[in-house]
């Protein structure tokens, strides 16, 4: 196994986005400072960095940029070192990670508004085990319920099939992410998103691994899932942050 000392232990937090799905909360607040029993969201990822060894950590910022770092600060207060990324115009989840300065060879990305019990170092000691990839996405299975009979027909609209109320399984991105800094050559300082990145990889030819969990994951894009991930970390605050 191949180790990473934790002072090269890093992390990026993707915090610049809009937030317009969780309107009219963030007209107000950038999304990665809604609390969740008073505790901004980027508060609660970034001492689960801190806990998982990482010392330095990155935040991408755009919207409402000034408020954000006057809340985080430098990170002292967890034991990190807080460096910032500011986009004068949105360069996408992928897009942004050119602008940082003296990449270490392997590196976490991960999404500012997410709430999760998955250990972020274990992505990044996955890739660094494996010489042939450059990238390693964390997934989560998600169920997708059908409340409808489902109908199959053939090209002669037979019925050849039918399904009443089907559960569909996939294995969904948690927006957690751990690239080795190869894959920076991708990127120009334009707009990519990040599946956008890793489909390129892939077509390249370089490997792409998955690392499945069954950890706790509740991605905080809209208003339902904000409220989902309020209601749990509220019942049981220790569950994600030891120390609380």
């Amino acid at each position: 196994m191949k180790m990473i000392s934790n002072s090269n232990k890093t992390a990026v937090i993707l915090a610049g986005g809009l937030g317009s799905r969780l309107r009219p909360y963030t007209l107000t607040i950038p999304k990665p400072l809604l609390p969740l029993n008073g505790i901004p969201i980027i508060h609660i990822v970034i001492r689960q960095l801190a806990s998982c060894g990482f010392t330095r950590v990155i935040i991408s910022l755009g919207y409402m940029s000034e408020m954000v770092k006057f809340v985080i600060d430098d990170g002292s207060k967890w034991g990190v070192q807080i460096e910032y990324l500011v986009e004068d115009e949105p360069l996408g989840t992928a897009g942004s990670l050119f602008l940082i300065k003296d990449p270490p060879p392997s590196f976490l990305v991960l999404n500012g508004d997410l709430l999760t019990t998955f250990q972020f170092d274990d992505l990044v000691a996955a890739l660094n085990e494996d010489d042939n990839a450059v990238a390693a996405v964390a997934l989560h299975r998600r169920d997708v319920r059908i409340d409808y009979g489902v109908v199959k027909i053939d090209s002669n609209k037979n019925i050849v099939g039918y399904e009443e109320k089907p559960v569909l399984e996939y294995q969904v991105s948690m927006g957690i992410y751990a690239l080795k800094n190869t894959v920076l050559r991708f990127l120009d300082g334009t707009y990519k998103d990040m599946p956008t990145l890793l489909l390129e990889l892939i077509q390249a030819g370089h490997s792409v691994i998955a690392f499945e969990t069954e950890s706790y994951w509740q991605d905080i894009g809209r208003l339902d899932d904000f409220n989902q991930a309020e209601k749990d970390f509220e019942s049981d605050p220790k569950k994600f942050l030891l120390e609380t």
